[in-house]
């Protein structure tokens, strides 16, 4: 059986595979979450990544979708004490229903308990950054709702180094609750702002790391064709990719795939898992059949794999010179 992972310095300990709420009540209506989730937890795995306003970009959806229904299944199963489970708050549900206010945490924090029918979660994250309100007003709420038991560890997510070293410090000076993980963007295409701003203070600070768009909205699953418009629910996502360099990407994952018996999706992944700082990439699926790619934890690349899909990942297109 694979080997579970510390986050950071909290006690959680959760296998290298994160399950993405993102779709749930989006492009996965509650009974085929119902699916993936059974899915997912059967074949031995334990941590299940969500937020407070998933699916609000969804046409006649308010936020809140995709916490519901893992509430409905946690209630269904019976199986929350043997999950993390990681939400977060402070992004937008719309422009005046945002941010990081103490009285505003308080009061998500118990919108989500209740969707999520728990008492407590496990890693609550800073969603986005909100420089409009005191980084000590923030971690005053999340101290508080530890001691009282509704919170158990804080990460933190799209916030600059300054400010997530400036909030570390603060919790040391004043006793606050401290982050223990980063949630940044970070996957085979997407390095450059994680391995030169973000891993030099997850090193120094021994944050645990739960990478998002670890398949890049799909891309690196390779099944998206070069010659032909992407469509769907993801394609302005995924357009961006379809470059040249997301083109040497794709073959070097081809390649590597085609030697391991693999798929690309799972070599993506398992780039990611064989990265040291990194904890655990996240990532979703739309239906059970696709969690093929939790095979992922166990493939082992070689250090000739590594190198390919890391040189392949780095190409710059050249200036065109006269």
């Amino acid at each position: 059986m694979m080997e579970k992972r510390r986050i950071g310095k909290s006690d959680l300990e959760v296998y290298p595979f994160s399950l993405g709420g993102n779709v749930f009540g989006w492009t996965a209506d509650e009974k085929t979450s119902f699916n993936i989730l059974d899915a997912y937890t059967d074949a031995g795995f334990n941590f299940i990544d969500t937020a407070n306003v998933y699916s609000v970009w969804a046409p006649g959806n308010k936020g809140g979708e995709s916490e519901t229904i893992i509430g409905n299944w946690l209630k269904k199963s019976g199986k929350r004490k043997d999950l993390i489970i990681a939400t977060k708050v402070g992004a937008a549900f719309s422009p005046d229903n945002r941010g990081l206010k103490k009285d505003y945490i308080l009061k998500q924090v118990e919108d989500s308990l209740q969707r999520l029918q728990t008492d407590y979660i496990d890693l609550y994250f800073t969603h986005y950054d909100d420089l409009s309100t005191p980084i000590e007003e923030t971690l005053e709420a999340y101290t508080q709702l530890i001691k009282e038991g509704k919170v158990r560890y804080i990460g933190a997510s799209n916030i600059s180094d300054d400010r997530l070293v400036e909030s570390i410090l603060k919790s040391r000076k004043n006793g606050y609750a401290e982050y223990v993980c980063l949630q940044p963007e970070y996957n085979l295409y997407d390095r450059m702002r994680y391995e030169v701003e973000h891993e030099p203070v997850v090193e120094r600070y021994e944050l645990g790391v739960v990478c998002y768009y670890s398949l890049a909205s799909g891309f690196l699953t390779g099944k998206y064709k070069f010659d032909e418009t992407v469509r769907g629910s993801r394609s302005e996502a995924v357009n961006k990719y379809m470059n040249e360099k997301g083109k040497l990407i794709i073959e070097a994952l081809d390649q590597v795939a085609a030697q391991l018996d693999a798929t690309p999706a799972q070599v993506a992944l398992a780039w990611l898992i064989a990265r040291p700082s990194v904890t655990a990439p996240i990532a979703s699926v739309s239906q059970a059949s696709q969690l093929d790619i939790l095979k992922a934890v166990d493939l082992k690349l070689s250090d000739g794999a590594i190198e390919k899909l890391s040189i392949a990942s780095k190409y710059v297109k050249p200036f065109n010179l006269c």
